[in-house]
């Protein structure tokens, strides 16, 4: 066992979100694709959505008050961690079909490894959370692994 990984932290391994429901509008489409400056026809006409359209889908909407100092929500998924400072670790994003407007999507969130490592300035944990994003008939349209960085 490693000196900043507990049982209790290392129990959390495979904690799963509740299932998360949200519809993709045209509009919400259009939108997206002008905020990104993504000017391809298909996507400023709302047809399909653009690359990394689903990041934003399921966030929580919470007050001010309840982000983080980096101006996210709370992630309840995660344990309390004895390192705090969030570095990228990598995201790896497979797009089962493209996303088009009227899709009911279902996000579920699963906590898949944590781990340790040794950093040049000292200990490094790792997490690994895999989202799975579904259509109405159970079909993956997104497969998304987010790995992050605690130091």
């Amino acid at each position: 066992m490693s000196d900043l990984l507990t049982e209790d932290i290392l129990a959390h391994i495979g904690k799963q979100s509740a299932p998360r429901t949200e519809i993709v509008t045209r509009r919400d489409i259009r939108k997206y694709a002008v905020a990104t400056n993504n000017r391809q026809k298909k996507y400023l006409d709302g047809d399909v959505a653009p690359p990394l359209f689903h990041l934003h889908l399921f966030w929580d909407v919470v007050p001010l008050g309840e982000l983080s100092p980096d101006g996210v929500s709370i992630d309840t998924l995660l344990p309390k961690f004895p390192l705090e400072k969030a570095m990228a670790g990598g995201l790896d994003i497979t797009y089962h079909r493209p996303i088009t407007p009227g899709d009911w999507l279902t996000a579920t969130r699963t906590l898949t490894d944590i781990y340790e490592k040794s950093g040049r300035s000292g200990p490094l944990i790792f997490y690994e959370v895999l989202m799975e994003v579904c259509d109405n008939a159970g079909e993956r349209v997104v497969s998304e692994k987010t790995t992050r960085i605690l130091r």
